[in-house]
């Protein structure tokens, strides 16, 4: 039989929810009904498509293992006439993060995962146990290597020794890989020098959607055996990506490279036929899928509205709110929340007290009206007297202090949870990274909700992001006003957030060199920071972990976030020098 030129492949780009597994195999195999009807030889989804990922600690749950696999022999049926590898939990004597490779009614092969990842907001050996092998399959004359998600990014992984030494044409990675701002670049980068180091044709399957904090953007994409991108899915989306590979190709140019020869090893890889078919070819692709990736800021955006729509959706909620200020942050949080859910899910409250200005009520209501939303007034001033008359006595002889001023946070605080009881609305907290990293919020206060969406935004990035949201609406969807006024908390006459903290400008450099980099505090002074400036803010972000710990989740868009990211313990002498 001779060299076959070219495979059809589709990739699902899927949206999954954690523990819905009859759903999740549900949607698997109408994906394969679409794959099928485009023609396409294979069929791939992402890591642990059909649980959902990370599914944590319901794989401490043998039941949800069993119906994890239960699923996966539903859908061994539903391959008639192609070829699909499905993301799954296998189970022997250990559980497995694995690849069902299933082909015509049949399970065919299952691949695990070889490496675990276990840093940042993975966790896989705290469930997993590693693969030991990684063989080559023989689909007609194509032979492709599967592997998974942290296998790929190891120069010396299964990859290597697939594509060298059992002669894999295709290499084709099911991952589960969750975005933060930049490492499109690095993970591009990577599966090109992994498909031109290996003379292989690379096809990565990524998933998509929001799960907790984490959102996955997609992102699927197809190097050719130089290392060139042939194929791309968007970002952020749910998507059959499809591609015909020119298998043939990668063997004329292996012809050309006397390396090979001289490095492949003796203990080749397994080699697994699954078919011996050979399938009648459909006319190619007018062209394989190609979309451009998306410039930063709107990346970005984008990352937090999906975050946002599915974290909402997926909890059973319909709607959310937000109190307004009149301030940047409530305002970039409201468009995103509109572009997540439709103006119509949306409620915004308006909260005076004595101290908020006419023009923040007044930027309040032309950004409703500018987003569409539904808006209420709910005044604290009557709370707020009665709050400092029942305390008039505990507090006699006490000068006021930042104590009145979280009242007024407090109360609020407690509004937008009653309006969450009563109508089963999701409050979405508005307070951004700069805020939470220095304290400068209010524990059952600003930071009251169920879900923080600027929560690993920087106050900088708000800025950038909401002259974005101006730009490509094409007009002033959040008001100028808003963003060019100096941001205040409006707890007090007079207040700017400039009497607690230095300039965001100032501020945030120093926050992401301590927060996100972990560097020293002689590191800090080395890159030009003020000696004085750089002690006071690591003082205020270490002095307020135990805030952060009851903070709401949020998505994460930086490679280093609160929470699962990044882990400090709340008793802790430890202070740098």
């Amino acid at each position: 039989m001779g060299q076959i030129s070219k495979l059809r492949l589709a990739m699902a780009q899927m949206n999954v929810v954690v523990g819905d597994v009859d759903g999740n195999a549900a949607k698997i195999a109408s994906w394969i009904a679409r794959a099928r009807d485009a023609g396409a030889d294979i069929v791939t989804f992402p890591e642990l498509a059909l649980t959902g990922y990370p599914p944590e600690d319901l794989l401490l749950k043998p039941q949800f293992i069993d119906a994890n696999l239960r699923a996966l022999s539903t859908l061994v049926s539903e391959t008639k006439g192609m070829t699909a590898i499905i993301g799954f939990v296998d189970r022997q004597d250990d559980i497995f993060n694995a690849a069902a490779i299933v082909q015509e009614g049949k399970l065919a092969a299952v691949y695990h995962k070889m490496f675990l990842p276990n840093y940042g907001v993975f966790d896989e050996f705290r469930y997993f146990q590693a693969g030991q092998s990684a063989p080559v399959l023989k689909l007609n004359e194509a032979t492709i290597g599967v592997s998974i998600c942290e296998d790929i990014w190891y120069p010396g992984g299964p990859a290597f020794h697939q594509a060298l030494s059992g002669g894999a044409e295709v290499i084709i990675n099911i991952s589960s890989s969750p975005y933060h701002s930049g490492k499109r670049r690095w993970r591009e980068r990577m599966l090109s020098t992994r498909a031109g180091d290996n003379t292989v044709i690379v096809a990565y399957n990524n998933l998509v959607g929001g799960q907790d904090e984490l959102v996955f953007d997609g992102d699927s994409m197809v190097f050719d055996e130089n290392g060139e991108i042939v194929a791309r899915g968007k970002q952020f989306e749910e998507e059959l990506v499809m591609a015909d590979l020119d298998v043939a190709s990668v063997f004329r140019q292996r012809l050309r490279d006397p390396r090979r020869r001289q490095n492949k090893a003796e203990d080749a890889p397994e080699v697994l036929a699954i078919s011996e078919r050979v399938k009648r070819r459909d006319p190619m692709l007018s062209s394989s899928t190609m979309h451009e990736p998306l410039a930063d800021d709107a990346e970005i955006y984008r990352a937090l509205v999906v975050g946002t729509r599915d974290y909402v959706l997926k909890n059973g909620f319909r709607k959310v709110v937000l109190g307004l200020s009149g301030g940047i942050d409530s305002a970039l949080t409201a468009c995103i929340a509109v572009d997540a859910l439709g103006r119509e899910n949306v409620a915004g409250v308006l909260m005076p007290s004595p101290f908020s200005s006419r023009g923040s009520v007044d930027d309040s209501v032309t950004l409703g009206k500018n987003l569409g939303i539904s808006l209420m007034t709910i005044p604290i001033n009557d709370v707020l007297s009665s709050y400092e008359n029942a305390l008039a006595g505990a507090f006699k002889d006490v000068k006021p202090d930042v104590t009145e001023e979280n009242l007024q946070a407090r109360i609020r605080g407690n509004y937008l949870m009653a309006l969450s009881n009563k109508f089963n609305w999701i409050v979405l907290s508005t307070g951004n990274k700069s805020e939470i990293s220095t304290g400068y919020c209010t524990l059952y206060g600003d930071m009251a909700g169920g879900f923080a969406v600027l929560k690993d935004v920087m106050k900088t990035t708000v800025y950038r992001l909401s002259e974005h949201v101006n730009k490509s609406a094409g007009s002033d969807r959040i008001p100028r006003v808003i963003i060019d006024k100096p941001p205040s908390a409006e707890l007090r006459e007079n207040q700017f957030d400039t009497d607690s903290l230095p300039p965001y400008a100032v501020l945030d450099p120093i926050l992401k060199a301590y927060v996100e980099e972990d560097r020293s505090s002689g590191e800090m002074l080395e890159m030009g920071f003020d000696e004085q400036l750089v002690r006071r803010v690591i003082r205020m972000v270490d002095m307020n972990e135990y805030k952060r710990r009851q903070s709401a989740p949020g998505v994460k868009i930086t490679p280093r976030a609160f929470g699962r990211d990044r882990r400090m313990p709340i008793t802790n002498r430890f202070r740098l020098s």
